[in-house]
């Protein structure tokens, strides 16, 4: 199974932080579980710990390409047409970050790891158990 973490998730991850249900906790550490971090989720911790909306993640910036790979997770680039379905998507949601997972995860056809209900809105397989 591959699945696309959300930013929250992939920092409740980190920390160990009881917010990530077991079950979700559980598929993430499977080792045939293929995870994936977006580039978006590293603009938005980047751009939140700068703005100081994520102070505790300050390690979590400078280190994030180090610690994905520590983690055994993958990157996943930002493609034109995941960008061209961002910004076309039609509806309330207006964050960038969460439009791109959202695209991402659409044109991948991977569930996301998220707690996010309104994602379900676009159609995206969600996982969070």
């Amino acid at each position: 199974m591959t699945l696309l973490l959300d930013t929250h998730a992939l920092l409740w991850w980190l920390d160990g932080d009881s917010r990530l249900p077991l079950a979700s906790r559980a598929r993430i550490g499977d080792e045939a579980t293929v995870v994936l971090v977006s580039a978006a989720s590293a603009w938005e911790i980047s751009t939140k710990v700068r703005i100081g909306k994520l102070p505790g993640a300050v390690e979590v910036a400078e280190r994030l390409p180090e610690i994905i790979r520590g983690q055994r997770f993958q990157e996943l680039g930002i493609s034109v047409a995941h960008a061209r379905l961002a910004g076309l998507l039609p509806g309330p949601h207006r964050d960038p970050f969460d439009r791109m997972l959202i695209a991402q995860a659409q044109i991948e056809g991977i569930p996301l790891v998220s707690n996010e209900d309104l994602f379900d809105r676009y159609g995206v397989r969600r996982f969070w158990g």
